[in-house]
């Protein structure tokens, strides 16, 4: 059996592969605070039918390889900033560097997000918290839940830029709510894991995460009232979809090429 054969569906694999990223990257142009992806490659081993060496009299310059396809080596996530939209809800918070919210789970554990559409819940004894859309707890910085009293306004609800929260009262004056958005970094954020729902989750390759408040060296604050929108560029993605479809129309093409070459060798023995 011809190698090319295999050769060009590993080929034809790794496009199909590439596709499923870039369409993924296209269906959340508009997905508030998306990070695209770009998968990467590798080569398969090579085959080696004669090395390079050298003798007195004669010897062989350059190697007689040949290779065995190509394989997806990974997904990187880019994460740089996506266009800050202004949406005027002060609910709503942008994160302006290279922070992520801190959310807790039903199950107790906290997972991370650059979604900062929050919403008010209001849970059965009337306590009023700070939840993503899904209703799952925001976190402060020192991981507790954010709980408003009874008696605090949420529409003169006022974050700082380093997430301080406190309200305007009805005398005009500014009351301190003693709690800080969370907000945490790590020391490689490429190793996150997407788990869907806008959501992270770290990892032993992430490293423990560093509260912004804790990093004195940290750039990272909160716009409040605008949201970080998708940094999908479309057209960008359009043009690596081209670029897909014609590697993977290309190894098809060696794969039929192939075939017809097996057939021109099956006719010549009859």
């Amino acid at each position: 059996m011809m190698r090319a054969l295999w050769t060009a569906g590993s080929g034809m694999k790794a496009q199909q592969f590439n596709v499923d990223v870039i369409s993924n990257n296209l269906s959340n142009v508009n997905t508030t605070g998306y990070k695209k992806e770009r998968a990467e490659f590798n080569d398969l081993l090579y085959q080696t039918m004669e090395r390079a060496y050298v003798l007195e009299d004669k010897g062989r310059p350059v190697n007689l390889q040949v290779g065995h396809g190509t394989q997806v080596s990974a997904t990187v996530r880019n994460f740089d900033s996506g266009n800050f939209d202004h949406t005027g809800s002060n609910l709503d918070f942008a994160i302006d560097g290279e922070g992520f919210f801190t959310i807790l789970m039903p199950n107790e554990s906290v997972q991370y997000t650059k979604d900062g559409s929050f919403k008010i819940s209001v849970s059965e004894d009337g306590l009023r918290k700070l939840t993503t859309s899904q209703g799952y707890p925001v976190l402060d910085s020192a991981e507790q839940e954010i709980v408003f009293d009874t008696d605090v306004d949420i529409s003169k609800l006022v974050v700082t830029s380093q997430g301080a929260m406190s309200y305007i009262n009805a005398d005009g004056e500014t009351v301190d709510l003693g709690q800080t958005i969370g907000m945490v970094t790590f020391p490689n954020k490429y190793a996150l894991e997407a788990v869907g729902g806008n959501l992270f989750t770290k990892n032993s390759a992430t490293g423990e995460p560093i509260q912004v408040s804790d990093d004195e060296y940290s750039s990272t604050t909160i716009k409040q009232g605008y949201l970080e929108a998708s940094n999908v560029q479309v057209v960008d993605e359009m043009v690596k979809l081209i670029i897909a479809q014609r590697a993977y129309e290309v190894n098809s093409k060696a794969i039929q090429s192939s075939d017809d070459m097996l057939q021109i060798a099956n006719n010549l023995m009859k």
